[in-house]
């Protein structure tokens, strides 16, 4: 049982070490903290401009160009999502660690 349990911590501290490896690099920091600047329902409101502006451009007969802003939207909820999680959990949790 003893062997077993050594194992296991060494399996665990390899994973860690593992994971201290990857960090954010540092675009992605430069990304996250300007868009952290931006208020939540920013892209809230852009989803539902670019719903708003595809039924526009639908009842303009215009239904490629509505297609293509219409899907617009679910990136921008995405986005929004991102934007929250990073907010609130950080970027990298190893540096948060620290």
């Amino acid at each position: 049982m003893f062997v077993g349990r050594v194992s296991v911590r060494m399996m665990t501290t390899a994973t860690v070490d593992q994971r201290n490896d990857h960090r954010e690099g540092m675009l992605a920091k430069t990304i996250e903290e300007q868009t952290a600047k931006l208020p939540s329902d920013t892209f809230l409101w852009a989803a539902t401009g670019s719903i708003a502006a595809s039924l526009t451009l639908k009842i303009m007969g215009r239904h490629k160009d509505a297609l293509f802003v219409g899907q617009w939207a679910p990136t921008f909820l995405i986005l929004g999502l991102y934007n929250k999680l990073v907010k609130q959990l950080g970027s990298d949790r190893t540096e948060n660690e620290l």
